[in-house]
């Protein structure tokens, strides 16, 4: 069972390897879109190559999960997840599975430290209480040895 921390303040100023990009399900092409919320933040500080990246994977099924380097940022990679569906809404289902999904590559990769956003609270349209306990949940059950952050952005 993973231990889970929640802070509060910027998923892109975490102490951690890897970090996860609530993204979408990947069938708009990345360059027609305007991210927004944690994907306008890396796209900011990155730079395209994670999502130049990202579009080579094609569609992601929904709460699937890919990842991608970290183009200008300190981390070994981003797990992009596929949060939301095509009507751009979050549901139980969707914040489990990318939750699943992305510590499943963190597993594999070895990664020995992993933030998230609140995944499918912003565009999603989810309370952040409610994705809150979702993943705090759903996080809690993994297999995991290593530090797991939930991060709820400071505006």
């Amino acid at each position: 069972m993973a231990a889970v921390e929640s802070v509060t303040g910027d998923l892109l100023d975490q102490e951690v390897e890897v970090i996860v990009n609530a993204w979408n399900r990947n069938i708009i092409p990345w360059w027609l879109l305007l991210p927004q919320g944690v994907s306008g933040a890396i796209k900011k500080r990155a730079g395209y190559q994670p999502f130049r990246e990202v579009a080579k994977h094609g569609p992601i099924p929904l709460g699937g999960a890919v990842l991608t380097g970290a183009g200008r940022l300190p981390f070994k990679g981003i797990i992009h997840v596929a949060g939301i569906s095509m009507w751009w809404r979050s549901s139980e289902f969707s914040i489990r599975e990318s939750c699943r999904n992305a510590m499943g590559i963190a597993r594999e990769q070895g990664y020995q430290s992993i933030a998230f956003p609140l995944i499918g609270a912003g565009t999603g349209g989810g309370a952040m209480e409610r994705v809150e306990k979702l993943m705090m949940d759903q996080l809690g059950m993994e297999e995991f040895t290593g530090r797991v952050v939930i991060v709820r952005y400071e505006t």
